[in-house]
């Protein structure tokens, strides 16, 4: 970030990301999954910090029920659960 920006942070939610990807790679005909082998946002963290974009809006966690209730929707559309 240069100076003339000044403290402005560009922001962005990790599970956008993860979100993103997860539809992307069941739109190709992949099978992802969330959970079973890590935490998806910490590398979706990392690959923006990499691109020099703060991850941010905590409020949406892994725990919120926001987010809990996008994953069970998720669940239900690709592996058919309850």
């Amino acid at each position: 970030m240069s100076a003339a920006e000044g403290d402005a942070r560009e922001t962005f939610n990790p599970w956008t990301v993860v979100n993103l990807v997860f539809h992307h790679l069941a739109e190709n005909g992949l099978h992802p999954v969330l959970g079973e082998t890590g935490d998806p946002a910490v590398p979706a963290t990392a690959l923006l910090r990499s691109m020099g974009i703060e991850p941010g809006r905590n409020d949406e966690s892994v725990t919120s029920a926001t987010v809990q209730d996008e994953l069970a929707a998720l669940r239900a559309r690709y592996l058919g659960e309850a």
